[in-house]
Parts: structure tokens; C-alpha cells; sequence
């Protein structure tokens, strides 16, 4: 199992998001992310954030919350651990990254992009402002089959931010 880290930033009703078209076998190819990465070997989640944040957008983050963590359990992909935040403010100006394309996109148009199912859940709870969480999330192949948000079952279906 992997531990990473995945960081929504948000600036003037928009979020900075990775279109993922530059690497190579990338399971996210041709998906629009948030701001993240594997961690380092003795990197807390907080670390992992900040280095990760700064090496795909030259962006340094003031204050970003801790919000959730999100359990990837999938058919195709080693189990992940996701520490998710959130951060409105900066310093820096962004960079070329090169794992994908870096577009600041109205977070009301989100759901028109290519998207992991799932990540619309926790978007949504980034949006409610939520106490932290804990999403589990069940993938067979790219599809989402089963989601669990604080031990308790979802219903599936199309979230709305």
C-alpha cells in the first residue's frame, strides 16, 4: 500500500487542477487532480504536501487544512492511502509541471471534467467545509462500486459541489 497526499487549492471561486496527460502508464491519464503526490520516507502528511505542492506548481502554502483521508481500494491498483487538503492561501507564482497541464478551473464546473468518480464525494466535502473524514472508496477497474464515509455506506450516485 502507497501513501500520498492530494491538495485542493482554491483561488477566487476556482481550483488549481493537474489535467494528467505528460507521464507515461499513469493510472490518472487524460483525468483532471488536485496538487500531489507519493510520500518520502519519513515525510508526515503535512511535509508530504508542502514538497508536493511545491514541485507540481512552485506554489508555497500558508496554513493548509487537514481534512480527510481517503481509502483507495481497488481490483487493478495497490491499496492508497490519500491525505486530502485544502488551502486558499499562498505565495508564488505557478509553474510548468511535468506531470500534466495546470489550469485554474471555476470549482462549478468541475463535474464537466474527466474525474474519478469518487473524487466528486470528497470535493463535495471540501466544499461543505466538513469535519476531517475518513472516505473509503471501492474501485472494479475504473468504476466505483462501493464508497464508505465515516464507517457508514453511501448511495452512489452523481455528487454535486
Amino acid at each position: 500500500m502507497r501513501n500520498t497526499t492530494l491538495c485542493h487549492i482554491e483561488k477566487d471561486g476556482r481550483y488549481l487542477m493537474l489535467h494528467r496527460v505528460k507521464k507515461e502508464n499513469d493510472l490518472n491519464h487524460d483525468k483532471w487532480v488536485g496538487i500531489g503526490g507519493k510520500f518520502e520516507d519519513g515525510e508526515s502528511p503535512e511535509e508530504c504536501n508542502a514538497r508536493e505542492v511545491f514541485e507540481e506548481t512552485g506554489l508555497t502554502l500558508q496554513n493548509p487544512r487537514y481534512c480527510g483521508i481517503v481509502t483507495f481500494v481497488s481490483d487493478k491498483w495497490e491499496t492508497e492511502y490519500m491525505h486530502i487538503f485544502y488551502a486558499d492561501r499562498f505565495s508564488g507564482t505557478v509553474t510548468d509541471c511535468d506531470e500534466g497541464d495546470l489550469e485554474w478551473i471555476d470549482k462549478h464546473e468541475l463535474l464537466k471534467l474527466p474525474l474519478w468518480e469518487g473524487d466528486k464525494i470528497f470535493l463535495r466535502l471540501l466544499e461543505e467545509k466538513s469535519d476531517f473524514f475518513s472516505l473509503k472508496l471501492q474501485y472494479r477497474s475504473d468504476t466505483l462500486i462501493k464508497a464508505v464515509l465515516n464507517g457508514k455506506n453511501m448511495k452512489l450516485k452523481t455528487e454535486k459541489i
